[in-house]
């Protein structure tokens, strides 16, 4: 069952604590920023009950962050077919949380932050998001058809934030190709 729920105010608490839990396991990897992103990082947006974050590093750190997220029980899970973006599992006793080790300046960061930046700005677009989510949702306990349902309102979602129809292609190729796409 796909789950979509109000609104949380509760959600940036939990990323509050999670960014704080990162910062300390991470404090030996010279990390750029921790964000996030995805809908419940969009206040009055429905979403996944389940907080995405993106610790942003350089291309060079890659391997120190996720050897340092490893070494504290995290589950390294590769790409998962989204270039520069590492997705790692959390141990038991985690905070629900979908969390990526992302490449400074890549494509799949700028997706996660553009997204993020309009649903924030546009009520109306980000009223439209969730009730699209929320409909989804209750028709379907398939992912794949749910991320394909949501997918031309985030394609309009990112041309509005300026990203080119290059970018906006390969977003809907990673997104069709991937087990876990670039946006919620």
């Amino acid at each position: 069952m796909i789950e979509v729920v109000d609104y949380d105010v509760e959600w940036p608490l939990r990323f509050a604590q999670l960014r704080t839990r990162y910062e300390r396991l991470l404090r030996d990897v010279e990390v750029v920023s921790i964000e996030h992103v995805g809908s419940t990082s969009v206040p009055g947006l429905a979403a996944k009950p389940v907080v995405d974050v993106d610790i942003v590093v350089r291309r060079d750190d890659v391997e120190a962050a996720l050897a340092a997220l490893v070494a504290a029980g995290f589950e390294s899970r590769g790409e998962l077919g989204i270039a520069d973006r590492f997705a790692v599992r959390a141990p038991d006793g985690w905070t629900a949380t979908n969390t990526y080790v992302v490449v400074a300046g890549s494509l799949a960061l700028r997706n996660h932050l553009a997204a993020r930046a309009v649903l924030r700005s546009d009520p109306v677009l980000r009223d439209e998001y969730g009730t699209l989510k929320r409909q989804l949702a209750a028709q379907t306990d398939d992912i794949e058809v749910y991320v394909g349902g949501k997918s031309p309102l985030l394609q309009q979602i990112l041309e509005r934030a300026g990203l080119s129809e290059t970018e906006l292609a390969a977003i809907a190729a990673a997104n069709r190709a991937s087990r876990e796409p670039m946006g919620d």
